[in-house]
């Protein structure tokens, strides 16, 4: 029986590009939703992985790519990039229509250098998806808008049932669609298959280069023990040679399978913020490492949540990771993006929302309570630090926790639970 579908906050976003572009590519990691999201939109699909039918699919891109595009709109083309000139031809049918609506793109993968002639600009939107949210997942009471308080509703009083346990097994689980409803046990067989998937087929498969399984477990594995730091090539290296697995890699090795990684969207970086200061203090623009899901560093390491609940400094670390998961869908629904800051003093700021009109707010991410009060204080010097005068005050100042209560501070600064938050 099809699982019954839970409804996406991408479902608006994609609505919204299909009624003003031609087209709307959706992208993001493989098991994510990506399908079934636009398979709900569309009138019409094309499937070019269905083994049935890709000989005949693949003669006809080669033939007359346009014979693909027929059918009611929109017309979903999923996981397009096994033939690339669908871009191409997909665009210039944009082109000659002149509507809006006509098409969903759906891929897992960046298709290699040069395979499509044209941008595509002007005529194919994008939309990232990622692994659910917890709000999508229905664990989070969303009792907490984030575009509200962007909006100034910051005077919250709100309770979260979401306890230590719950966010324990929401990572190990990870917000892959497939996993939301299964069994503890099915839902961790889940995330190890897709690490598998990874490792033996998917990083090689992405630009034809066949890749040592060896050598991407052990970078995967460091990247987790790294998860939610600013870790260098460098120190990716190190930590590869010191660990058991007995292997090397070099530097160029390391960034190119890290490209591999970025363009099958199993990694996805937070960038560094970059905002005007009162000060001359440096700020340091190392990306901070993360996967798109924090259940990749979990099946990658084999840990269950009860060893997560024994070691609760990683556990902090893949904390850190699930906010920026979510955090990520939730500013993509309200036009924004999240960046982390960090600057030469050692002033940090876990995460910072920034939206496309200006706004912006800094948040910092405590799995407990017992580190509020620095937490609190490092966010009011971030703010002090901030040169108003060339950029906007903050919308507010959050923590964003893995406790119960949801509450404004005298200072000003928000104590959020992140089973409160949502967009």
């Amino acid at each position: 029986m099809e699982q019954k579908y839970l409804p996406r906050i991408a479902d608006k976003l994609l609505r919204d590009r299909l009624s003003s572009s031609g087209a709307v590519l959706v992208e993001g990691p493989k098991w994510c939703g990506k399908t079934r999201t636009s398979l709900e939109a569309s009138k019409s699909h094309l499937f070019m992985q269905d083994p049935d039918k890709r000989a005949s699919y693949m003669k006809a891109a080669d033939t007359k790519p346009s014979l693909l595009l027929k059918g009611e709109t929109p017309r979903l083309l999923d996981e397009w990039q096994t033939a690339p000139v669908l871009w191409d031809a997909v665009r210039y049918a944009v082109d000659m229509r002149g509507e809006p609506g006509q098409f969903i793109l759906t891929g897992s993968a960046v298709p290699v250098d040069n395979a499509v002639q044209h941008s595509g600009t002007g005529r194919i939107a994008r939309l990232k998806m990622r692994p659910m949210s917890l709000f999508e997942s229905m664990e989070s009471n969303g009792s907490v808008s984030l575009s509200a308080l962007f909006n100034g509703r910051t005077d919250i009083d709100a309770l979260s049932e979401l306890s230590i346990e719950k966010i324990a097994y929401a990572i190990v689980r990870g917000g892959w669609p497939a996993s939301v409803k299964a069994s503890p046990a099915t839902a961790s067989r889940h995330a190890i298959d897709y690490v598998e998937a990874i490792i033996n087929q998917d990083v090689s498969r992405i630009d034809g280069i066949e890749k040592n399984p060896v050598r991407v477990r052990s970078l995967l594995r460091s990247l987790a023990r790294n998860i939610s730091t600013v870790a260098t090539l460098k120190t990716i290296r190190n930590d590869i040679a010191m660990g058991d697995e007995g292997n090397s890699l070099s530097e160029k090795t390391i960034s190119q399978y890290l490209n591999a990684l970025d363009r099958i969207f199993v990694t996805e970086n937070l960038m560094a913020w970059n905002p005007a200061l009162r000060s001359k203090t440096a700020i340091r623009t190392s990306p901070k490492r993360q996967f798109v899901d924090p259940s990749i560093a979990v099946a990658v390491m084999r840990l269950t949540p009860e060893r997560l609940l024994d070691d609760f400094n990683y556990f902090g670390f893949l904390f850190e990771a699930l906010c920026d998961r979510d955090l990520r869908v939730y500013a993509e629904a309200i036009d924004g993006e999240v960046f982390h800051y960090r600057d030469s003093s050692g002033l940090e700021s876990d995460a910072v929302v920034a939206l496309n009109d200006g706004r912006w707010a800094a948040i910092e991410m405590k799995l407990g309570s017992k580190e509020i009060e620095e937490a609190a204080k490092h966010l009011l010097e971030l703010r002090n630090r901030v040169n108003t005068e060339k950029m906007r005050e903050p919308s507010f100042l959050m923590i964003l926790t893995g406790t119960e209560l949801a509450y404004r501070r005298e200072d000003g600064v928000l104590v959020v639970p992140i089973g409160c938050l949502k967009n």
